[in-house]
């Protein structure tokens, strides 16, 4: 008999993880992976909110350089009487919205202007008038929604010029939502005509007619037109159009209003939008 049959086999020891090492483990893994969630989330709000920004800082400017590019091309008319208007600002009717500024005793003005801009041009070879209008409009149905309308008439055609504000620019203030809708959230919206030494017109003038009332309003009619006009436009963060819009409201801001009384606290969530435009077609003798 070998030896071999003898031998006695040991067991082979295997080492392993305890209980406690696998719930230590996973503890850990779950803080990891808890924070990374908190850094993605944080960086979807982020990068959201960045392109959110981005659309309405793009929607502005698109609108802003229409506008100005309208301004550019207002020209005096012929007319020698208050009717045949060149350039107005009114007063569009909704009430100002006031927002009491954060970390401050003061607050912000909206007010909502509406303007009108006569210029001259050829339309398939053809002299032409043309009238241009911008107006802010408030229903329970949107949120302060920017209109522009344009028309024209052949210069040749009698009253051409004197119909495109007297006609078919109080045509689109009664109804801006038939014509062509630019941009929501337009809270405040103003503006400001100078003259050619750069001092705002506050007062009647030659060809000139302004009223103090606020907002205030001006007309420009026979040869005169400003030299310049400055521009002001606030538009809401769309989150925040967003959240005024599911609230109720009425047809202008009132105290009681939901809507009202929730942008009231959004002054922060506004961007503001300022330019001033040199009109080339200014008649300096307008203003002598």
């Amino acid at each position: 008999m070998t030896s071999d049959k003898w031998q006695v086999t040991r067991p082979v020891l295997r080492s392993a993880f305890t209980l406690v090492e696998v719930m230590v483990v996973m503890s850990l893994l779950s803080f990891i992976v808890i924070a990374l969630m908190g850094v993605f989330s944080s960086t979807q709000t982020a990068f959201r909110a960045s392109i959110t920004q981005t659309d309405v800082l793009e929607s502005g400017r698109a609108a802003m350089n229409l506008i100005t590019g309208d301004l550019r091309e207002m020209s005096p008319s012929p007319g020698t009487d208050f009717g045949t208007v060149n350039f107005h600002v009114g007063a569009y009717g909704n009430a100002p919205l006031v927002q009491p500024l954060v970390a401050s005793s003061g607050s912000r003005t909206n007010i909502q202007q509406d303007l009108f801009i006569l210029s001259r041009g050829n339309l398939n070879g053809v002299p032409t008038w043309y009238g241009t209008g911008y107006a802010v409009l408030l229903t329970p149905s949107n949120t302060y929604s920017l209109y522009r309308f344009t028309t024209n008439h052949p210069v040749a055609q009698p009253g051409a010029a004197f119909n495109l504000f007297q006609t078919s620019f109080g045509n689109f203030l009664k109804a801006p939502d038939n014509y062509s809708h630019l941009l929501d959230g337009v809270v405040d919206f103003r503006i400001r005509a100078f003259d050619v030494n750069g001092g705002p017109i506050s007062s009647n003038r030659p060809n000139i007619f302004y009223t103090n009332t606020l907002p205030s309003q001006v007309w420009f009619y026979s040869n005169a037109i400003p030299a310049s006009v400055e521009i002001e436009m606030a538009t809401l963060e769309d989150r925040t159009l967003q959240r005024a819009e599911s609230r109720p409201g009425d047809n202008a801001p009132f105290p009681n209003d939901a809507r009202t009384l929730y942008l009231e606290k959004q002054a922060g969530n506004l961007h503001v939008f300022r330019q001033r435009v040199a009109i080339p077609n200014v008649d300096p003798a307008a203003y002598q």
